[in-house]
């Protein structure tokens, strides 16, 4: 299961608004794919379709779908947002990850 911050849902839902996508209705796709600094990278978007090879959960009322791949490196994780001094954007806390970059969007296990 994937943890969404109060903080995380507020922005989430100013956002799919902006791009035209219903916070009710609709998805946060959450994945993983190869790449960043430490190996992989975290990939987040709005999405109105299911496959057969999602998993769907929903947390402080935003509905999330992750393949079955990437469920694998998310498992516990809590999706924040930050919108401090040192940056903006969204942070994923995942306890699976061993190491992370200094950015905070890669990280391996």
């Amino acid at each position: 299961m994937i943890k969404v911050s109060e903080t995380a849902k507020k922005r989430v839902s100013l956002l799919m608004e902006e791009e035209g996508f219903n916070a009710k209705t609709d998805f946060v796709r959450v994945g993983v794919k190869s790449g960043g600094c430490s190996g992989l990278s975290y990939e987040l978007n709005f999405d109105n379709k299911i496959s057969e090879a999602d998993k769907v959960f929903e947390d402080n009322s935003v509905r999330i779908i992750v393949d079955k791949k990437s469920f694998l490196y998310l498992v516990g994780t809590t999706l924040e947002y930050s919108g401090g001094l040192n940056g903006k954007g969204f942070v994923f806390n995942n306890p699976n990850a061993q190491r992370t970059c200094g950015c905070g969007e890669s990280f391996s296990l």
